[in-house]
């Protein structure tokens, strides 16, 4: 009893790792391959899958899809483990991510490693997780995502715990419903929340994706993929999307000619290739352009 209050005097992080408030390390007396309370890179062979999964038909096709997605992009949301004992674990939540991930040949998956039956910990845990200033919006997400799953609340519930407004958690949750290659880019922070959360609002994956593709080739606003998605959304995408790109196309030809001080035109396609032109009328001024250009 003694040990656990060091522990907590210490702070979470040391009462998530001290062996001795770790009830599966203290009969193996050896330490674990999995980190309480962190994420490990944990062996499929370890993880045995849970018994008591409510859920027993998980649809062949969609699983294959989720592997093809796992081999290409890697598992973006790791599955969730308990502590069995020596380098053994038990799957809480993930089962679906975690039959996708062996049926595409990984050896070793990322899980958020448990100790059994604390759900006052993980909670804490969670919360406090959730306010360090340097997560980003994806690990936010799964965070909120855990506390619906593991902890068995209600988004009112999680808003209240984190004192965040209900609508603030819902949009977080409505992310890991996004394209993985376009989780990996709010994690990467190439378009912020308010990109992503435009992208949400477009049902179909593949919009979703060339949408996403044209934030990164022509540098739209928030505003701008904001129109666009409401576009999207009406059905006629193709109008305001090219609008959008021939506006930066417009404010690039004119800072171009402003520094080269000679006309300039740039074609853009819709796979995002395209070509800059230069105009010049004598050999002076291609002298001067390139004087510009190559200081």
């Amino acid at each position: 009893m003694n040990n656990k209050r060091n522990a907590l005097g210490k702070g979470l992080g040391a009462l998530l790792t001290s062996p001795d408030t770790d009830i599966t390390t203290k009969s193996s007396g050896q330490s674990e391959n999995g980190a309480v309370g962190s994420i490990s890179q944990l062996a499929i062979a370890s993880i045995e899958a849970n018994p008591f999964q409510p859920r027993t038909f998980f649809e062949e096709e969609a699983l294959k899809e989720l592997a093809a997605s796992i081999q290409e992009m890697g598992l973006i949301q790791p599955v969730t483990v308990r502590k069995m004992g020596y380098d053994k674990y038990q799957l809480i939540s993930g089962e679906r991510r975690f039959r996708a991930s062996q049926i595409a040949g990984l050896t070793e998956i990322p899980a958020y490693v448990r100790i059994a039956n604390d759900q006052a910990m993980l909670e804490m845990a969670l919360v406090e997780n959730i306010q360090r200033e340097e997560l980003d919006a994806i690990e936010i997400a799964l965070a909120y995502q855990r506390m619906l799953e593991e902890l068995k609340l209600t988004q009112e519930e999680v808003s209240e715990k984190v004192a965040k407004k209900r609508s603030t958690v819902a949009n977080y949750l409505r992310l890991l419903k996004l394209p993985p290659e376009i989780q990996l880019g709010i994690r990467s922070r190439k378009i912020t929340m308010g990109h992503a959360r435009a992208l949400v609002n477009i049902e179909d994956p593949k919009l979703q994706l060339s949408l996403y593709n044209q934030i990164l080739s022509s540098e739209m606003s928030v505003r701008q993929v904001e129109e666009a998605a409401r576009n999207t959304k009406s059905g006629t995408p193709d109008k305001p999307v090219e609008a959008n790109v021939s506006q930066a196309i417009k404010s690039a030809e004119k800072m171009l000619h402003q520094r080269l001080s000679a006309p300039v035109d740039i074609k853009s396609g819709k796979d995002g290739k395209g070509q800059i032109s230069i105009k010049f009328n004598s050999e002076a001024e291609l002298n001067e352009i390139l004087r510009k250009l190559i200081p």
